[in-house]
């Protein structure tokens, strides 16, 4: 049976500057939305999953992820029909208590499961995790890939009191308001191509529902932006900066081999994928993941201008094989809480491998799986200590 995080990190893989932002008194009955308020009746919006209409400290709002009775969790999103959101100003009013909780809002909403997501963690408040932006690409969540100061705030909340939550979006950037309308939280370098979409809440109740009201949205053009995303670290200088990456095969057709069979290789076909500016790339943007389908092979050609030995160092999610030359040299995992039980899963350079390169051509693949059930992110990421006699093509 799984365990409680892994059930979480699926249902969120479904949906799914480090300064102290403390939050004021009250706020959230005072501020007036922008927009027009779109009342939580069926009319208006897509009900899915676990969801109720109540009245919750004196306003009508939509409950999301009320948990069933004997369940470990309880999931629920609204989605506003017909919504066609780019740019804009969307706006609503949240509350929860001091449990484990997600609540979150997604927009740019495309069809099959990618669209723009932020959400809070109640249980996380005050901690550079409090709340987290990610990028969905085809329905795999990437919380272990997009984390830190570019991506999050430390939030204290309020619980069981009302918090307005702003979001001002243009282009490829958000303002982010959490209850403190006269600054952002966290301004937000937007990782999805600008494309409009649909807008939604969602909850997810491990110890307690999350509640909205009073939700809008105003879609406008011309949208001030004032603050400033924190910067990337960008790569060093020999990150693999494009993969090619094949299509999705199960794992069990290749573990245990002590070579890769030419016959696998041949029934292989690859794509162009280039890094972020970081070096991480994003697996997901490539394809999504099904039982059967979890793993692909991230590959590069190493020419050398005579034999020696490099030492690699690399980063994956979940779990990955590192082959040179078709033979097999590391295998390990990245996984949620597999190094240690306070261990996020989170992408970094962790493991190394020493290459023995040949002069000439070799070849670099990395099988990297994603854990079907332990959805957190899908990525590689890998560099040389320095490149004195090689190159990367």
């Amino acid at each position: 049976m799984k365990t409680l995080p892994l059930r979480i990190a699926l249902v969120l893989g479904l949906i799914v500057g480090l300064h102290l932002v403390t939050i004021p008194n009250s706020v959230a009955e005072t501020v007036k939305p922008q927009g027009e308020i779109i009342p939580f009746d069926a009319d208006k919006w897509n009900f899915i999953g676990n969801t109720k209409i109540v009245d919750h400290q004196g306003k009508k709002a939509i409950k999301l992820g009320v948990r069933p009775e004997g369940k470990p969790f309880g999931f629920g999103a609204a989605m506003v029909k017909g919504a066609s959101f780019t740019n804009g100003i969307i706006e609503y009013d949240v509350s929860f208590g001091q449990t484990r909780t997600f609540a979150g809002i997604r927009f740019r909403a495309q069809k099959p499961g990618n669209f723009e997501n932020f959400y809070m963690r109640p249980h996380q408040s005050g901690n550079p995790d409090a709340n987290q932006y990610v990028p969905v690409y085809n329905r795999a969540s990437a919380w272990q890939l997009y984390y830190g100061p570019q991506y999050s705030a430390a939030t204290k909340y309020k619980f069981n009191k009302w918090m307005h939550i702003k979001l001002v979006v243009s282009g490829k950037l958000a303002d982010i308001y959490i209850d403190d309308m006269s600054k952002p939280a966290v301004t937000i370098a937007l990782k999805r191509d600008v494309k409009s979409g649909g807008v939604g809440l969602w909850g997810v109740s491990v110890g307690g529902p999350a509640y909205f009201a009073n939700f809008s949205v105003k879609p406008m053009d011309n949208v001030d932006i004032v603050g400033t995303p924190v910067p990337e670290i960008p790569a060093k200088n020999g990150t693999v900066m494009s993969w090619q990456v094949s299509n999705s095969f199960d794992r069990n057709s290749v573990d245990g081999s002590a070579m890769l069979s030419k016959d696998m290789i041949a029934s292989l076909s690859y794509k162009a994928l280039a890094a972020g500016k970081t070096g991480m790339t994003n697996l997901a943007r490539v394809q999504g993941t099904a039982k059967g389908k979890e793993s692909v092979f991230a590959k590069v050609t190493i020419k050398s201008e005579f034999d020696q030995t490099k030492k690699f160092e690399f980063g994956f999610s979940d779990m990955a094989t590192v082959y040179l030359n078709g033979q097999p040299m590391f295998s390990g995992s990245d996984r949620f809480r597999s190094r240690d039980y306070r261990f996020l899963g989170t992408v970094g350079y962790n493991d190394a491998v020493y290459l023995p390169l040949k002069k000439g051509d070799n070849e670099l693949q990395i099988m990297v799986t994603e854990i079907i059930g332990d959805v957190g992110g899908w990525a590689v990421q890998g560099r040389f200590e320095n490149m004195d006699g090689l190159s990367v093509q």
